[in-house]
């Protein structure tokens, strides 16, 4: 069976506010990250001081030609799945095929909190996603949707409009838990691989959650649960420390020291990336070798300095 390293790589910029706070630099920002060889453009999902997900990836299809554009990830309790699977419909029709729908179940508590949205245990937030992915899959199919489950009902509605990806654009579902993780291998088409995030922020407790070891046997449950999906499943992970730098040890040594890390466990973790081009380059050739990971998400703060790796690696 073929292997998800066997995949090109592709490269994504997380950005959810323009650096100039207005219209034109966010088209800008799309037109520079599509210059630059980056595949995809994607936008968080908070209720904090950032761009609604939804308008903003729209602009940026606008603004561009060859971009995808996404979210990692739409929060799946802020939306119901009709009005979700409408609005990617849509898009993917409107940015000409170019839309990626990223989902989650949640993970931040003060998004809920503040909105005074309940924030269920996770094994019911994660069985409320699962019902929505099926929801919005069978509204993008060519047949009505008849539908009923604990968190959802659907009866007789044909989705439209039909997206122009079919059978629906590339689903995205991220998370740090084996239920999510194997929820995503089921039905996804890309597996989005993230630390754990128990206590709801990026701290000692979930960055335990991100070792080499603790991958590796991730990605063992995801092959598991895949099955015979396994060779059509891409791999992407969000890259939270990426840092183009001459001092590559002296780098790991702060991210060992800050979150309990050997240093060893510091430059192994697929969750930061530091040291030169060529010593990135070869990380990445190591990682796609080991995991199959070829979906390599950065932050805005990486756009410049990455592009290189990325006119290196990019579709390759």
């Amino acid at each position: 069976m073929p292997e998800p390293r066997d995949r090109p790589f592709r490269f994504t910029i997380q950005c959810s506010s323009p650096p100039g706070g207005d219209a034109r630099s966010w088209a800008d920002l799309a037109r520079r990250c599509e210059g630059l060889g980056y595949d995809l453009l994607t936008v968080a999902d908070h209720f904090d001081d950032q761009l609604a997900p939804i308008p903003a990836i729209m602009a940026a299809a606008d603004a561009t030609t060859t971009l995808r554009v996404g979210a990692m990830v739409l929060c799946n309790d802020y939306r119901h799945p009709v009005v979700l699977a409408k609005e990617a419909a849509t898009i993917d029709i409107l940015s000409g095929g170019r839309f990626e729908l990223g989902l989650g179940a949640g993970w931040m508590p003060s998004d809920y909190a503040q909105a005074g949205i309940a924030m269920d245990p996770p094994g019911r937030r994660i069985a409320r996603l699962a019902e929505a992915v099926t929801v919005i899959k069978a509204l993008m199919a060519d047949a009505p949707c008849d539908f009923s489950g604990e968190h959802y009902t659907v009866r007789g509605l044909d989705g439209t409009p039909k997206p122009l990806q079919r059978p629906h654009p590339p689903i995205l579902i991220g998370g740090g838990g084996p239920k999510v993780l194997g929820l995503a291998a089921r039905q996804a088409d890309i597996v989005g691989l993230s630390p754990a995030m128990v206590s709801g922020a990026i701290d000692a407790t979930t960055a335990a959650t991100g070792t080499a070891e603790v991958t590796d046997d991730r990605i063992s449950l995801i092959r598991e649960h895949a099955g015979d999906r396994w060779a059509h499943v891409e791999l992407q992970v969000r890259v939270h420390l990426a840092l183009v730098t001459d001092d590559r040890d002296a780098i790991a040594e702060a991210l060992a020291s800050g979150f309990g890390f050997t240093v060893a466990q510091a430059l192994a973790t697929p969750y930061a990336l530091c040291g030169t081009v060529e010593q990135i380059v070869d990380t990445l050739l190591e990682r796609r070798e080991r995991w199959g990971i070829t979906a390599i998400g950065l932050g805005i703060d990486a756009l410049d300095a990455f592009a290189p790796v990325v006119e290196r690696l990019a579709g390759k």
